[in-house]
């Protein structure tokens, strides 16, 4: 299937896709900072420069946009129709790389929430999810 828009447009629409301060990576912030909790933001030092550190505890919040990092049968979640020989093999990278990073992460003892997009839409779950991985006990070894 040929791309509706020319590609000059496309390449403008695809400029102007964000890696950080996304909606949904917004709704978490201001989630976890009403709740009391502080963090910092994109720690580049870390393996994925994860979305919300919380130093201390040795938690991480990933939060995932459900395009860039396809599962299950999200409805926000699909492969495009055009151009699958490039969107094909770029997602399952996207996936792989996301695995390798928080593997990373937790064999140097992070715990690692991972967060997609359209688990923000219910705020009141995403609120108790949040709060009961952030409030659980870190197990030292």
């Amino acid at each position: 299937m040929t791309d509706r828009l020319a590609p000059a447009h496309r390449s403008e629409n695809m400029r102007r896709i964000r890696s950080k301060d996304t909606k949904p990576e917004l709704v978490v912030r201001r989630l976890v900072h009403g709740l009391g909790f502080r963090y910092r933001l994109h720690d580049r030092k870390l393996p994925g420069c994860p979305d919300l550190v919380f130093a201390r505890k040795r938690k991480i919040i990933q939060v995932y946009g459900c395009y860039w990092h396809p599962h299950g049968t999200c409805r926000l979640s699909h492969t495009p129709q055009s151009r699958q020989e490039y969107w094909g093999p770029k997602l399952t990278g996207n996936h792989a790389r996301d695995e390798a990073n928080i593997a990373k992460l937790r064999s140097t003892g992070w715990r690692v929430l991972v967060i997609r997009e359209c688990q923000t839409a219910d705020s009141e779950r995403l609120k108790l999810r949040i709060t009961k991985f952030l409030a659980e006990a870190t197990a030292r070894t």
